[in-house]
């Protein structure tokens, strides 16, 4: 009786005034469409690593305010969480957004492009929002102030969440989002389920992308350190060449993936992505430092990664009279999203950018920290597109790109989508 119950409630709250709701989030999106577009291109122009996100996350905080929300900052470092609670009784749902940026210079050549500067691990570096955060951000903010105009008709609350360090927090340090769970982001009130999203150009503006179950690799940062023996680059049989040793290391993990893992079982990579080593031409330096990722989908392959990447950097030093050391964090676990949640949800997605629009996605070698959450409570997470229309499909700038730029039309749909999604949520679990 109580399963028949909840269906006819669901099904009246489906009906003409869901319709109406619909219809209001879409106009008030579409109002604030020069306000978000403004957000995004501030927050692009001044760009703040991860941990650092301290302008953003005062802007995001006093918008909240603005907005009438209970407002903690200071979470996970400079993270920013707002609660909008309805009017009516009801689950809490979670609104995610990433904040930092990233350690490049940018080159797209816009009127807004970032010059700004900063320090990452020591060195001193360009900074560009070159992974879409600061559409992220925008949409967020557009989401809220929707959300808060409509809160009469929100069955229970929704709780926004300015995530710092996505990226990764600087070594030494923590953040991004295992940290804020920690310091309590899912609780008082407490999470049920948690949205996010991320912009690319992997599809046009306009459209939507999702896969349910494992959608994002894991990923694991590598450091290895090679200790050889300094000496003149004239005389290099006089010390151990760290330089040559490191070069093998570099060649021999390649095969790895390609000749040591099954990969019909699970797809996997590893990448160096750092080498630095030396001063000067001719001298042999006496130590060398490589960096990289391993992104995998299966705990098993990624364990004989793990193990083999040890061994074989470790006797490569071996066999050349070096001592090598390698470190391997913990990293970010798969991204997953809850099936049922996802089967729930995915209509509201063909609900505002249409069902020819909305594309079931391959697996995704990119790693995300939203996978934290989703290891807490369910989640869904998806890929909205944003390729401007000068660019063709096989041109398409990747994120992390010193050129990477987006298609601001994409971002209203995006508001609607976020609103909608928490909506459409509350709706259908506050009935079960």
């Amino acid at each position: 009786m109580l399963k028949i119950l909840s269906l006819v409630a669901l099904l009246v709250f489906s009906g003409a005034s869901h319709a109406e709701l619909e219809q209001e989030i879409s106009t008030k999106a579409e109002e604030i469409a020069d306000k978000v577009v403004a957000w995004r291109r501030d927050i692009h122009a001044n760009p703040e690593l991860s941990n650092r996100e301290f302008r953003t996350a005062k802007a995001v905080a006093q918008h909240l305010r603005d907005l009438g929300m209970a407002v903690q900052t200071g979470v996970g470092h400079t993270g920013v969480v707002g609660v909008l609670k309805g009017a009516k009784p009801g689950p809490v749902v979670a609104l995610r957004a990433d904040m930092d940026a990233l350690p490049v210079v940018e080159e797209t050549g816009l009127p807004f492009a970032s010059v700004a500067r900063g320090k990452y691990e020591g060195a001193d570096v360009g900074v560009m929002h070159a992974c879409g955060h600061d559409n992220h951000v925008a949409i967020l903010m557009g989401a809220a102030e929707v959300l808060s105009q409509l809160t009469e008709h929100l069955r229970g609350s929704v709780k926004f969440i300015f995530q710092p360090a996505e990226e990764g927090a600087p070594k030494g340090e923590k953040g991004g989002a295992s940290l804020m769970i920690a310091e309590g982001v899912l609780e008082n009130p407490p999470v049920e389920a948690i949205f996010g999203l991320h912009i690319g150009q992997q599809g046009s503006a306009g459209t939507a992308m999702f896969r349910s179950r494992s959608f994002m690799a894991s990923a694991q940062r590598f450091d290895i350190l090679v200790q050889g023996k300094q000496t003149h680059g004239a005389r290099p049989w006089a010390g151990v060449d760290s330089v040559v040793v490191g070069t093998q290391i570099v060649n021999a993990l390649q095969t790895i993936v390609s000749r040591q893992v099954d990969i019909t079982q699970s797809p996997a990579v590893v990448t160096v992505g750092s080498f630095h080593a030396g001063v000067r031409n001719n001298i042999i330096p006496d130590s060398a430092v490589l960096s990289g990722t391993i992104r995998t989908f299966d705990p098993k392959i990624r364990a004989q990664i793990h193990e083999k990447l040890k061994h074989m950097a470790v006797s490569i030093g071996q066999a050349h009279g070096a001592q090598v050391t390698v470190e391997i964090d913990s990293g970010v676990p798969v991204t997953f999203n809850n099936p049922r949640l996802t089967a729930d949800m995915v209509p509201t997605l063909r609900k505002i950018y249409g069902k020819d629009r909305v594309f079931v996605a391959g697996r995704v070698t990119g790693a995300e920290d939203f996978a934290f959450y989703q290891e807490q409570v369910p989640g869904f997470f998806f890929y909205i597109g944003a390729r401007p229309v000068d660019i063709a499909p096989d041109e398409a700038i990747p994120n992390h790109s010193p050129l990477f730029d987006v298609d601001e039309s994409a971002l209203v749909p995006a508001v609607k989508v976020m609103s909608q999604l928490a909506v459409d949520y509350l709706a259908r679990y506050s009935q079960q």
